[in-house]
């Protein structure tokens, strides 16, 4: 008699996830270098299916009905955002495959788009924030000023042409198997390679790919389908009530 709520309550929590992604893309839709998110669930019998096997993938039935929805997987969209201008000499945006490497506090290395650099206390070339930039040797990225020039190829030189460092692109073969948003908002990353097929914009922002009209739609949606199992739960919570305090005395 209660099975109904499993759908409900499954479906709200479902609905407020993909609400909770949503959110984070517009939040972050003038995010230099962001990459949008889309939340995909599927009903709790075929993720339990899923994972339910062994190394050789020989799964096991465990059941066919199915009352809930559960998560599936987040999936990240690594499209190109456009390059935009802003005359600023430490800011660089990557055309092509490839992210610029950062190393953290810890020694560990994440990976970004975002090319809105700064120079630390030392002079070293920093994302605010993250830590040092990498050169394509892994190493950091001295520059003492920011009287710089660049060119395509990541290639950073004083103003008076004598060459200081080159910016580190770095590529995976397999983006979803190998790269996974950190709690930073950046990337954590395995089998980082020298990027090849690549031109940096130097004093230009790769913008956020995400489509704020096409995101506005879904959180739209998301909203109502979220409004209307909450309002179905409390008509069936006030079934339920009746069910057992009235017909339950016959």
């Amino acid at each position: 008699m209660y099975k109904g709520f499993y759908n409900l309550t499954s479906g709200m929590l479902t609905q407020q996830r993909n609400l909770n992604v949503v959110a984070n893309n517009l939040t972050n839709v003038s995010t230099a270098g962001f990459k949008s998110n889309t939340y995909t669930s599927s009903t709790f019998d075929d993720v339990m299916y899923s994972r339910a096997g062994n190394k050789y993938k020989n799964y096991q039935d465990i059941g066919r009905q199915s009352y809930m929805r559960g998560t599936s997987q987040t999936y990240t969209d690594y499209t190109q955002g456009a390059p935009e201008p802003t005359g600023i000499n430490l800011d660089f945006a990557i055309e092509g495959q490839g992210f610029f490497a950062v190393q953290r506090a810890d020694g560990g290395v994440a990976y970004t788009r975002a090319g809105s650099f700064s120079l630390d206390d030392e002079g070293y070339l920093w994302l605010g924030g993250y830590g040092q930039v990498l050169d394509r040797n892994g190493s950091p990225i001295w520059l003492g000023t920011d009287k710089i020039a660049g060119d395509q190829y990541g290639n950073i030189y004083t103003q008076d042409g004598n060459f200081l460092a080159q910016l580190g692109v770095y590529d995976f073969d397999d983006y979803e198997q190998q790269l996974e948003y950190n709690q930073q908002g950046l990337f954590d990353g395995t089998g980082a390679r020298p990027a090849e097929n690549y031109i940096i914009h130097w004093q230009y922002l790769e913008r956020s790919n995400t489509d704020m009209v096409s995101e506005m739609t879904e959180m739209i949606g998301v909203q109502r389908a979220l409004q209307s199992a909450a309002e179905v739960a409390r008509i069936y919570d006030a079934l339920m009530t009746k069910a057992t305090t009235d017909i339950g005395r016959l």
